[in-house]
């Protein structure tokens, strides 16, 4: 048998040769099956058999299993089976059944040789158990065999056994300790390939034990002439320092000799084992810095000047894999250092000026030379050429290299916008790519290159696309173009221009705050409302499917539907039309019976009608009417909204412009505020709500916590309950809104949670229903009709009544707080000022709501801002959300934040409590404490 070549049998006259299959597995390889009981035992067998046709050299498989079975039967403890014929013999297995057969007799046979210690066949056993252990199968009770042939003192015993020791252990067992002794030797072995197998075991499963023990070896080697045991031993030093960093300061003189060498193997292993010094060990770095930059320099000149050299050539590039690796660490170095940085420039601009970009090659040197120069403090135009190659990736039809150059882009933005908007065109393209990770990578791309010069193309190019985009991209690409318009709009008719727009191509995909935030905008654009729902109107005609457009569309015509009708407000660009009372009417009741529509829209279709009757009332017979329709309706919300609005209509004629009136100008930076700590104030209405026992609260969509009541006393915004109504605090939408409460919290157990969708509340939609709801009296409320006919005195009935006849005439409510108690300056401390106010019910001593004002007397910005707070077990405390976590500097903005405390003891004990503020300033974490006992008496 002639080394490196195993003859098979004649066939066909003919002599096949195949090459011996490499016994050495690649360079820090991980085991591929750590746990042997675990390991699939079949899947690999398998495959393996459904393409045993493409296998050469396997001849009359069933007739080899045939005759190893028959050999195994005869001498079932034998093992002089070869390694080829057992692989045949289970290639030719056809069921898993007959394959743990085979490996059954096999791993039999094997444990008899052990047994007997047959060192003639030690190494075929271990052969054979490390393919038997690729399949899956435990092969513990070979681990001392490896043992022992690695101490043997023959090459190929060796080689069997490093091998098996590499594939059958890993350094997390302990067994491993027993061959620390045979690698020292072998380390230091006459026969350079005895060495190289040791430092090849030693790479791939060193652990920390033996890197401590043999590192003075490995050390050593790196110092020796031949130029496969350099290499070798570089790679291994990077095993060691990987897991002891603290030995990178013996390896960093051997590594600086390493970038003298020429050979190549050895100068790409030394260049990697400074790179992982440097990762390492900041000392490491800074001494590569001061005596290797200039040789990385003039390594790297010498490979792109250098000429063909077939042995390191690659697509015409000499020895890629150099460049890359060398580039990698002059970024290390260069990071953060303005003198190597300068340095380096020059050879940087001529790598990235010279690199061909027609194959892959020099695509990856081209690419890493980019992620270089973004790397370190470069010029301006030195920048500007990488990122002029990122613009050329960005044409490129491998969609690799477009998505690495869009990633890319994506970091280069910060240090050069200017540069990326050059190559805005070509980025947009890639938004209408076919493929989905390119789109998505470049819409973000886009959002990000979005400034106030250049949002309004960039606008127009992501609507027009809109239009054509695929249904799967349309959710991400709509956000962004809501984001972007919401951002940038800098006049609110281009704002609602483009918001109609969206809402009509792609209304579905449209979230509830952005369309939320639109009815914010047009209720604070007195001027543009009857230009805002003739839009919308003719939309609406166009893309009656978009179900956000339809509920925009629905409250427009409900609030200012006689602008629709009356052409109020027409500005000179539009063209004019003629819209009736009937057709507003139409486009309602086209959307109520709608198969399509859901119950929101309903709902609002229902007070949208009820809103027309008052406003058109030639059109409130017919508007009755459609109302009527649904008295029946099998649904509970539309039912009763339903009964109630016909009484409205037909009984209660005197009150009902009052209660259907158009609805008040909505805060629109309140808005934007609390709908930027929605986040915050859902998680923590969630969790508040967890802690309520079964039916103390309702929560509604948005949020706010409120007893459960009919839609008309949503309608209304009124309390059936007639305690007295707390302030306006920044959680009480509707008191700040209509100067109207909820319920006490205090009485209904539940504190208002921080909401953030107001309309919803103002709608009154989404409010689950109960058909009986108990006063505080205990008379039952069963409905509209029940309360308004007959008024009996002494009953809960009274007071609603009461209510809706005073809506009509006095909108005033009792019950109003008013502070009675002077603010104080709670905490105060060189950089932060805490004031608290103070409100207080007149029927309910005990229970004190505070609002609390931060302000930052520092010069540094806050953010993270947190404020807690703790009290004696006689008081109790609920905080609410604050409305921001970030507080600007030098007292340019406010943080306020309300909470309620209710003294359990008043009048016997005064008020007492300890903070604690957490804020972060330049990231860094910053804690303040005190203690608050200047509180006013009475509290």
């Amino acid at each position: 048998m002639a080394d490196g070549v195993v003859r098979s049998k004649k066939t066909q006259n003919k002599t096949v040769a195949r090459p011996r299959t490499a016994l050495l597995t690649p360079f820090l390889s991980s085991n591929p099956c750590p746990d042997l009981d675990l390991c699939p035992r079949f899947s690999l067998s398998e495959s393996r058999r459904s393409s045993s046709s493409r296998v050469a050299g396997v001849e009359d498989e069933g007739r080899t299993l045939e005759d190893f079975s028959a050999a195994l039967a005869m001498n079932p403890f034998s093992s002089g089976t070869r390694l080829r014929d057992m692989i045949k013999a289970i290639r030719a297995c056809k069921t898993a059944a007959e394959e743990r057969a085979v490996v059954r007799k096999e791993c039999a046979a094997i444990r008899s040789s052990i047994s007997e210690n047959d060192q003639d066949y030690s190494h075929r056993n271990i052969a054979k158990l490390m393919f038997i252990h690729m399949l899956g199968y435990p092969t513990h009770f070979g681990q001392m065999e490896c043992l022992k042939l690695i101490a043997s003192a023959g090459f190929p015993e060796k080689r069997i056994g490093y091998l098996g020791l590499m594939l059958l252990l890993d350094e997390r067992q302990e067994v491993l300790m027993l061959v620390t002794n045979s690698l020292k030797q072998d380390l230091g072995h006459t026969n350079q390939y005895i060495v190289g197998l040791a430092l090849c075991a030693l790479g791939n499963i060193c652990s920390a034990e033996m890197a401590r023990d043999l590192a003075p070896e490995v050390e050593r080697l790196l110092l020796t002439r031949d130029p496969n045991i350099k290499k070798k031993a570089a790679l291994c030093s990077i095993r060691i320092i990987r897991k002891v960093p603290d030995l990178a300061e013996n390896f960093l003189s051997p590594a600086t000799s390493l970038l003298k060498e020429k050979h190549h193997g050895v100068l790409i292993a030394g260049v990697q084992l400074c790179t992982d010094l440097c990762k390492v060990s900041e000392d490491a770095s800074n001494h590569l810095r001061k005596n290797c930059t200039e040789g990385l320099v003039r390594i790297l000149k010498d490979i792109c000047n250098s000429p063909y050299a077939p042995e390191y050539d690659i697509a015409g590039i000499t020895d890629p894999f150099l460049h890359i690796r060398v580039l990698r660490l002059l970024r290390m170095l260069g990071h953060g250092d303005a003198d190597t940085s300068e340095y380096i420039n020059d050879i940087l601009a001529q790598v990235a000026s010279k690199t061909e970009s027609n194959k892959n090659a020099g695509n990856a040197i081209l690419y890493e030379c980019v992620e270089t120069i973004m790397g370190i403090e470069a010029t301006s135009g030195l920048r500007v050429l990488a990122i002029n190659i990122l613009g050329r990736f960005l044409s490129n039809r491998d969609n690799n290299i477009r998505y690495v150059a869009l990633n890319m882009l994506m970091k280069a933005i910060s240090v050069d916008s200017q540069a990326v908007q050059r190559h805005r065109t070509t980025i947009l393209e890639c938004v209408k790519d076919s493929d989905a990770s390119i789109r998505k990578r470049a819409l973000e791309l886009v959002f990000l290159l979005v400034n106030d010069t250049n949002a309004k193309p960039l606008t127009k190019e992501l609507v027009d696309y809109l239009e054509v985009s695929d249904q799967d991209f349309k959710g991400d690409l709509t956000s962004k173009i809501c984001s972007i318009i919401e951002k940038f709009s800098q006049e609110k008719k281009w704002y609602i221009d483009q918001m109609v727009k969206v809402l009509s191509l792609a209304g579905n995909y449209v979230k509830d705050n952005v369309w939320h935030a639109l009815i914010v905008a047009i209720s604070n654009a007195p001027d543009l409302q009857g230009y805002s729902v003739r839009s919308l109107y003719k939309a609406f005609q166009l893309s009656s499917e978009q179900v956000s457009l339809v509920q925009v569309t629905i409250w427009c015509i409900g609030e200012y539907g006689e602008m629709l009708v009356n052409n109020v407000g027409v500005l000179q660009v539009e063209e004019p039309m003629t819209v009736t009372e009937s057709d507003a009417v139409d486009v309602l009741e086209s959307c109520l019976t709608h198969h399509s529509t859901d119950i929101t829209t309903q709902s609002m279709c229902l007070i949208a009608l009820l809103k027309l009757s008052s406003r058109f009332p030639p059109s409130s017979g017919r508007v009755k009417e459609i109302i009527t329709t649904h008295i029946g309706s099998v649904v509970l919300e539309l039912q009763q909204r339903a009964i109630e609005f016909n009484s409205i209509i037909q009984r209660h004629q005197n009150i009902k412009s009052s209660l259907v009136e158009r609805m008040p100008v909505l805060d629109e930076s309140t808005f934007i505020s609390k709908r930027a700590g929605s986040s915050q104030a859902n998680i923590s209405t969630e969790k508040s709500n967890q802690q309520l026992p079964s039916g103390a609260s309702l929560k509604l969509s948005n949020g706010v916590a409120k007893p459960a009541a009919s839609p008309l006393v949503d309608l209304l915004d009124l309390s059936l309950d007639d305690t007295p109504v707390p302030t306006s605090t920044s959680n009480d939408f509707l008191h700040d809104l209509l100067d109207v409460g909820l319920t006490n919290s205090s009485s209904s157990g539940v504190a208002s949670a921080s909401g953030t969708d107001i309309l919803m509340d103002l709608l009154s939609i989404g409010t689950p229903v109960q058909s009986n709801t108990t006063p505080e009296n205990g008379s039952s409320i069963k409905g509209f009709n029940d309360i308004l006919p007959i008024a009996k005195p002494n009953t809960a009935t009274v007071q609603v009544v009461d209510l809706l006849d005073g809506l009509a005439s006095n909108g005033s409510h009792p019950g109003a707080q008013s502070p009675v108690h002077p603010s104080i300056i709670a905490y105060q401390s060189s950089t932060l000022k805490i004031t608290f106010s103070f409100t207080k019910q007149p029927d309910k001593p005990q229970v004190t709501q505070i609002h609390a004002t931060f302000m930052n007397l520092s010069s540094e910005a806050y953010t993270d801002f947190i404020f807690q707070a703790a009290v004696p077990k006689f008081i109790q405390l609920h905080l609410d959300p604050a409305n921001s976590n970030h507080l600007p500097a030098s007292g340019n903005g406010r943080i306020t934040q309300t909470f309620t405390i209710t003294n359990t003891q008043h009048g016997q004990k005064p008020l007492a409590m300890r903070i604690r503020i957490a804020y972060k300033v330049s990231n860094q974490e910053r804690l303040e404490q005190g203690q608050i006992n200047n509180f006013p008496p009475g509290l």
